[in-house]
C-alpha cells in the first residue's frame, strides 16, 4: 500500500466519521436529512470497496470484503442507512488501522536506511578527501569520525568503539580491536578511527538491507493466503446463517444484522499485521527475514542443520600452541613456518601468518615453493629447507613420526621439518563461537528436536566438536551436493533450517525449508540463496529470530481465534434477534479494533 493509497484510506475514514456524526446530529430534528448524511457517508466507502473486490477477483482472490459490501448495499436497500454508515466507518477504520500497522512496521524495518551516509573521508595522496561513498573501493583507507555512521564494510585499523544498536538492538557499545570486522550502518561512539574498506558501497551491509527490506515488504505472508481460504469458508457459513435467519424471522433485516456482525472479520486484518510486525521486530534484532513466508516457516522449524567453519566456529584459524623440537626456539619455529606459508592460500596458512605478524616476527620471502593441495608445502626460507603439513607429507623431509601430542577437540596439528630434521609442531584451531552452546540450548528450548552438524571438514575435526556440543549427528566431509542431499533426508522430520555462511553452503540454504545466512562475514552467494540473513556476527540471533517468529505467528493465530469466536457468537445473537443491524455493526467494529491492536503486540519485545 503506497502513500497515495494510505491517504485515500485516511480520507475515507474522515469522510465516514464526518457523515456519521452529521447524521446523528440531524437524526432527531431532521430524520429525512439524516438519512441523506448516512447514505453519503456509506457510498464512497462502498465504491472503493467494490473497486478492491474487483481487483481481488481479477487476481483470483475471494475474501471477506464481499461481506462488507453486502452489508452496506443491503443496509442502503433496506433503508437501514445508520447501520450502513456504521459498517462504512467500521470498514474504513479497519483498513486505516491495517495501513497504519503496515506503515509503522515498515518504519521499523527501514529505520537504518535513513542513517545511510552519502559521503566519506578517504585518505588520498594529498591527505583526506571527501568523496561519495559510491567512489570507495576495497583497500581504501577511510577515516570514520566520532558520531559518524560507518559508510562501508571493512576492518578496523585501530581500536574502535561502535554503537551497533541500529543493527543489533543492543544499547551497549561494542569495543573492537585492530583487524576486527566492521559493518556499515554502525555509528562511531568513540574516538575517530581508520577503516580499511573491504567491499564497495553497493555490496555493503546497508545496500543489502535495502534489497532485503524491499523483498520483505513486497511479500505476502502465507498465513494471509491461508486466511483467504478460511475467509471463503467463513463467507459460506455467514451467508447460510443469514439465510436461515431471514427464513426463520420472515424479514431481511434479520439477515442484514447477521451480515454486519460478521464484517469484515479479523482473518483479513490480524494475520498480515502480526506477521509484518514480526518482520520488523526481527530486523531490529539484526536478522533480516526476506518474506512473510520465511517468517511463518521459521516459526515451525523442527530440524536445525549447521555448517561448521564460520558458522558454529569463528571462521578464523588461530595458533593455540607452538611446540619446537630440540635446538629451536618457539619464535623461530613460527617464523620459518609462517614465512613459507605466505605462499599458500590455505586457511591454516593464513592463521599462521597472522599469528607471526601479531608476534612482531619479521617474515622472509619463501623460495622454491612446492605445495600439494590438502597435504603440505615445502620450500626454502632464508637458506633453510622447510616443510610443513601432515606427518605423511613431512616424513619425506626429515620428520620422524612419533606419538601424537594431545590437543583440543577440533584442533589441527601441523608438523614442521627444518633442514631435514624434525622442527616441531604447531597446534591451530578454528575456535568455537562463545555463544554457540547457549544458542543450541535456546534452540532446543524453542522446539528444535534435532540438531545436525553438516560440514565439509574432515571427520577427525568435525566429530569431536559435535560430541563436545552434544549434537544429534555429525555429517562430515560433505560436498555442496552432499549437503543438499543431507537437507532433503532431514525434511521428513519437520521443517528444516539450514544455517551457513560460505559459497559451498548456498545450494543447501536454497534446498532447506528456510535457509539462514551469516551475512556479517559470509559469502554474497549464501546471502542471496538464503531466506533470512543475520547482519551481525552472532549466531545467537538465530534462536532470537525463531522466538520472534513463533511469537508473531502465535499472536496472529490468537487474534484470529478470538476474533472468529466472537464474530460467531455475535452472528448467532443477531440470528436470534438479540442484535439489530446497528448494534451488530458496533459489536463487530469493537472486535476488529481489538484484534488489530492485539496483532500490533508483535512489534514489541
Amino acid at each position: 500500500m503506497g502513500p497515495e493509497e494510505h491517504r485515500l484510506r485516511r480520507l475515507l475514514l474522515a469522510w465516514a466519521a464526518a457523515g456519521l456524526a452529521l447524521g446523528l446530529a440531524l437524526h432527531w430534528p431532521a430524520p429525512e436529512v439524516a438519512w441523506v448524511a448516512f447514505a453519503g457517508a456509506t457510498l464512497p466507502v462502498l465504491a472503493v470497496l467494490l473497486r478492491d473486490i474487483a481487483h481481488g477477483l481479477r487476481g483470483g482472490n475471494v475474501g471477506l470484503d464481499i461481506l462488507a459490501a453486502l452489508s452496506m448495499a443491503g443496509a442502503l436497500a433496506l433503508g437501514e442507512t445508520l447501520a450502513g454508515a456504521v459498517v462504512a466507518l467500521m470498514f474504513a477504520g479497519g483498513s486505516f488501522l491495517e495501513a497504519y500497522a503496515r506503515q509503522r512496521a515498515r518504519r521499523e524495518m527501514t529505520a537504518l536506511l535513513s542513517r545511510q551516509p552519502r559521503r566519506a573521508a578517504r585518505h588520498g595522496a594529498t591527505g583526506l578527501e571527501e568523496v561519495p561513498i559510491e567512489a570507495l573501493r576495497p583497500g581504501d583507507r577511510v577515516l570514520v569520525r566520532q558520531g559518524e555512521v560507518v559508510p562501508v564494510d571493512g576492518r578496523a585499523l585501530g581500536p574502535a568503539v561502535l554503537d551497533t544498536s541500529t543493527l543489533t538492538g543492543e544499547s551497549i557499545p561494542v569495543t573492537l580491536a585492530a583487524g576486527d570486522p566492521v559493518l556499515s550502518g554502525a555509528s562511531n561512539a568513540g574516538e575517530a578511527f581508520d577503516l580499511e574498506a573491504e567491499r564497495e558501497a553497493a555490496a555493503s551491509t546497508l545496500a543489502g538491507i535495502i534489497r532485503l527490506v524491499e523483498q520483505a515488504q513486497a511479500s505476502r505472508p502465507p498465513m494471509a493466503r491461508l486466511a483467504d481460504r478460511w475467509a471463503l469458508g467463513f463467507l459460506g457459513v455467514t451467508l447460510a446463517i443469514a439465510a436461515a435467519a431471514w427464513l426463520a424471522a420472515g424479514t431481511p433485516h434479520r439477515a442484514l444484522a447477521v451480515l454486519v456482525v460478521a464484517t469484515p472479520c479479523p482473518l483479513i486484518l490480524a494475520v498480515p499485521v502480526a506477521l509484518i510486525a514480526g518482520l520488523s521486530r526481527a530486523a531490529r534484532a539484526g536478522v533480516l527475514v526476506k518474506s512473510g513466508a520465511a517468517l511463518e516457516t521459521l516459526a515451525r522449524v523442527r530440524v536445525l542443520l549447521l555448517d561448521k567453519t564460520g558458522t558454529l566456529t569463528e571462521g578464523r584459524v588461530r595458533l593455540l600452541e607452538a611446540r619446537p623440537g630440540a635446538g629451536l626456539a618457539k619464535e623461530e619455529l613460527l617464523r620459518l613456518a609462517a614465512s613459507l606459508d605466505q605462499a599458500s592460500a590455505h586457511p591454516v596458512a593464513a592463521g599462521l601468518v597472522e599469528a607471526a605478524r601479531q608476534a612482531g616476527l619479521a617474515l622472509a620471502v619463501p623460495e622454491e615453493v612446492r605445495e600439494v593441495a590438502g597435504a603440505g608445502i615445502s620450500g626454502r626460507v632464508g637458506g633453510h629447507a622447510v616443510a610443513l603439513g601432515g606427518p605423511g607429507f613431512v616424513a619425506a623431509h626429515g620428520w620422524a613420526e612419533g606419538p601424537a601430542d594431545g590437543h583440543p577437540p577440533g584442533a589441527v596439528r601441523v608438523c614442521v621439518a627444518v633442514d631435514g630434521a624434525p622442527g616441531g609442531t604447531l597446534v591451530l584451531a578454528d575456535p568455537l563461537r562463545a555463544d554457540a552452546a547457549a544458542m543450541l540450548a535456546t534452540a532446543r528450548a524453542a522446539g528444535i528436536r534435532r540438531i545436525v552438524l553438516l560440514s565439509g571438514d574432515r571427520a577427525a575435526v568435525a566429530e569431536p566438536l559435535g560430541a563436545l556440543l552434544g549434537l544429534d549427528a555429525v555429517l562430515a566431509e560433505r560436498s555442496p551436493a552432499g549437503k543438499v542431499e543431507a537437507v532433503l533426508r532431514e525434511k521428513p522430520g519437520g521443517p528444516v533450517l539450514m544455517l551457513g555462511d560460505g559459497v559451498n553452503d548456498a545450494p543447501a540454504l536454497a534446498a532447506a525449508d528456510i535457509g539462514v545466512a551469516m551475512g556479517a562475514r559470509g559469502a554474497l552467494a549464501s546471502a542471496e540463496a538464503a531466506d533470512a540473513v543475520i547482519l551481525v556476527d552472532r549466531i545467537d540471533r538465530v534462536a532470537e529470530a525463531m522466538r520472534i517468529a513463533r511469537r508473531a505467528r502465535g499472536i496472529a493465530l490468537q487474534s484470529v481465534a478470538a476474533g472468529i469466536g466472537l464474530s460467531v457468537l455475535g452472528m448467532l445473537a443477531a440470528a436470534a434477534g438479540h442484535l439489530s443491524p446497528v448494534q451488530g455493526a458496533v459489536v463487530q467494529e469493537a472486535i476488529d479494533v481489538a484484534v488489530i491492536l492485539n496483532a500490533l503486540r508483535a512489534l514489541r519485545g
